[in-house]
């Protein structure tokens, strides 16, 4: 049997669960992002296609072409990357404060990851993908260094490590929730 409820707090207890909605902006703004960054990533690529077909009939000719063409097409990765994380984030949010989406529920291609259920799932997916972001990265930068001392060879070897662990141990996490379920 519920508690009879008064006026004030029926009110005050209606417009504050309606209050979550104001997270359909993030779900928004945050689609926005992603297909922005979808969007440029995709427009760069296309140029440094260009600039490849360019570089082959032999009117471009730079000579670091190489180091180019692999640092753009890491950022491009980069940017889908982070697309990717504001696509996760929009689906997720929505999910936990607005509602389920009705139309994954009815597709065919039921994609777990977007499928949201806490909060700690949807931090864990997206930390899932920034780790991934931050191993772009340091690629991005890895290839453009100069490596002249024996200590930046260290350092570099061990950076490589400590990505490898960060790798693992995210793996070894994700195995053993689903090992749970």
């Amino acid at each position: 049997m519920k508690n009879k409820r008064s006026l004030l707090e029926t009110v005050f207890e209606g417009c504050l669960w309606k209050g979550r909605l104001i997270t359909v902006l993030a779900v928004i703004f945050g689609m926005i992002g992603s297909v922005s960054l979808f969007l440029v990533a995709s427009y760069d690529i296309i140029l440094i296609t260009k600039k490849t077909f360019l570089f082959f009939i032999g009117i471009y000719r730079p000579s670091n072409f190489h180091e180019l063409l692999i640092g753009n097409i890491i950022g491009a990765v980069d940017l889908y990357l982070i697309a990717v994380v504001m696509l996760i984030f929009s689906f997720g949010i929505y999910e936990l404060f607005i509602s389920a989406i009705d139309d994954a529920e009815d597709s065919e291609v039921r994609n777990k990851i977007l499928e949201i259920h806490s909060l700690d799932e949807l931090k864990d997916k997206l930390g899932k993908v920034v780790v991934m972001v931050l191993v772009i990265r340091f690629f991005e930068k890895v290839v453009n260094m100069d490596y002249s001392k024996p200590l930046e060879m260290l350092s570099l070897a061990g950076s490589i490590l400590m990505l490898a662990l960060a790798l693992y141990i995210t793996h070894n996490h994700s195995l053993k929730e689903r090992l749970r379920k």
